[in-house]
């Protein structure tokens, strides 16, 4: 008997997440949440705590550990991908805000694939809330560098084209939002239909077998969407940064 997705989804919750959406109304405003997104959230937000904690607490430059090298590797690489895209003096004070956004991300990409566990960034929430904060940020350092000027922008080449630069500028968080939610929620909805497919016991391991199947790949989707997004949002802040510089 094929299960049906919201089925599959239920038996997976062996742990018992409240999985019902919460819905309140704030004024004029209609608001829904998914409570567990804001538990798996929690969850990586103490990962990343944890992991970042254990790779900098016993720091030793002569023979550093695994996890040291690692979060090193990382932070290296995205500071040579901001040093090559604006000036390293500008660039140095977003490096923890940019590590800190890549390294959460790909923990919320690969939370998913743990058994019974569900990636905060399955749910466009989570996404359009990340993609929302790049968005502010972006017009923030156009400000700081440019003050007013920063919008002039808008009215350029012509100041009959203000609207379509208007949807332009608004396009981006969209496309960043749903590029990511749309990829990682892609794959949890396909591990979820394997499980109904084959008919297994969605108890045993969380249905583990279907997911290992898949696991390769996901793994390679989670860093990809990762990196896709910390780029783009140092390529939009790069962008008014050396429109300041020239």
């Amino acid at each position: 008997m094929v299960k049906s997705l919201e089925q599959i989804h239920e038996e997976l919750n062996v742990w018992g997440f409240p999985h019902h959406p919460w819905e309140f109304t704030l004024g004029n405003t209609h608001i829904v949440l998914n409570p567990k997104t804001l538990v798996m959230t929690w969850i990586v937000m103490l990962l990343v705590i944890v992991f970042t904690v254990s790779a900098t607490r016993n720091m030793n430059m002569k023979r550093p550990g695994k996890l040291q090298l690692m979060v090193e590797e990382i932070f290296q690489f995205l500071r040579g991908l901001v040093y090559e895209n604006m000036d390293p003096k500008k660039g140095a004070g977003l490096m923890s805000l940019i590590f800190t956004l890549f390294i959460f991300l790909l923990f919320s990409n690969l939370w998913g694939l743990v058994p019974t566990m569900m990636s905060p960034t399955a749910d466009v929430n989570t996404t359009a809330g990340m993609a929302i904060m790049v968005f502010f940020l972006v017009q923030f350092m156009g400000i700081r560098y440019k003050g007013a000027g920063h919008f002039k922008h808008f009215l350029e080449p012509f100041p009959f084209f203000l609207p379509l630069t208007i949807v332009e500028e608004l396009a981006k968080p969209v496309t960043l939002a749903f590029r990511l939610y749309g990829n990682i929620y892609g794959g949890e909805v396909l591990i979820a239909v394997l499980l109904g497919l084959l008919g297994l016991n969605t108890f045993i391991f969380g249905g583990f077998i279907p997911s290992v199947v898949w696991l390769a790949f996901s793994i390679f989707v989670g860093f990809i969407q990762a990196f896709i997004f910390t780029m783009l949002t140092i390529a939009y802040i790069s962008q008014v940064v050396k429109e300041h510089e020239h």
